[in-house]
């Protein structure tokens, strides 16, 4: 095992400046590995939040750093945006005396497949997977086009461990929708997994108004039920409603296998 003791650790999440609750996974799992004390020193930075990108390496001391995006697949943040403002020129940058890593985003990790199963199955513990359709949801739209490719690379993953009855992708803004879902689903139980992050604007208040749980857009993360009503009885079928896969303690251990692959 390498010797962080003496490098710092800076994780690199989107933010919301709409909703508070976006930013909570990413300091959350940043405050536990801080309180491991494997890094001299752990930050955030966000892009729609304080501290922002270009501040964050000026927060650190350490003369080795390295950068995790807490981002759920590769696209236009982790390959322009973040690297732009971070100044940085490939996988290992030097700025001054100091040695900056750049780590894979945690969601291209192997481990997303079993943590979007870990979230299924503890919204429906008790629902055979053998008659149940797993949805798993994705933005969709053009504008990162990786993201709808990562949550297809997910699907074919599950759907051949063959324990579903049917998995499928689905987005909020392309098709397949994820508003058609009683239409997609040939069974009864259905689970939806929101393959995000953060439980922010998207998994707390659009998608459960495309499922047709609410019927208008709901409170913010800290403030909504929505997870507490599991099952849902909507449109003949029984529908279970799940956290995004970000929120998983398991996380913070993506994060850390992602350093440990780069000096791999």
């Amino acid at each position: 095992m390498n010797d962080f003791s003496r490098s710092a650790l800076v994780i690199v999440g989107h933010g919301s400046t709409v909703n508070p609750d976006s930013s909570a996974p990413t300091l959350v799992h940043a405050r536990d590995i801080r309180n491991r004390g494997i890094f001299s020193e752990v930050a955030s930075c966000f892009w729609k939040e304080e501290p922002g990108f270009r501040e964050v390496l000026r927060m650190v001391d350490s003369d080795e750093v390295y950068v995790v995006p807490n981002f759920i697949s590769e696209g236009y943040f982790t390959r322009t945006v973040i690297p732009r403002e971070l100044g940085l020129e490939g996988k290992t940058t030097r700025l001054g005396d100091r040695t900056i890593h750049y780590c894979e985003p945690a969601g291209s990790h192997d481990a997303m497949t079993s943590l979007l199963i870990k979230q299924a199955k503890s919204v429906a513990p008790d629902i055979p997977p053998s008659e149940t359709t797993l949805f798993i949801v994705g933005h969709g739209t053009g504008l990162n086009e990786n993201s709808a490719v990562a949550a297809k690379h997910q699907v074919a993953i599950i759907s051949e461990q063959g324990e579903y009855a049917e998995v499928l992708a689905t987005y909020m803004e392309e098709d397949p929708l994820i508003s058609d879902w009683d239409k997609l689903s040939s069974q009864q139980n259905v689970v939806v997994v929101p393959f995000f992050i953060s439980d922010g604007l998207h998994s707390y208040q659009d998608i459960p108004v495309l499922l047709g749980i609410h019927e208008d857009i709901g409170p913010a993360a800290s403030q909504s039920e929505v997870f507490r009503h599991n099952p849902y009885q909507l449109r003949g079928k029984q529908l279970f409603y799940s956290g995004a896969i970000g929120t998983d303690p398991g996380f913070a251990e993506v994060i850390l296998d992602q350093v440990h692959s780069f000096t791999a």
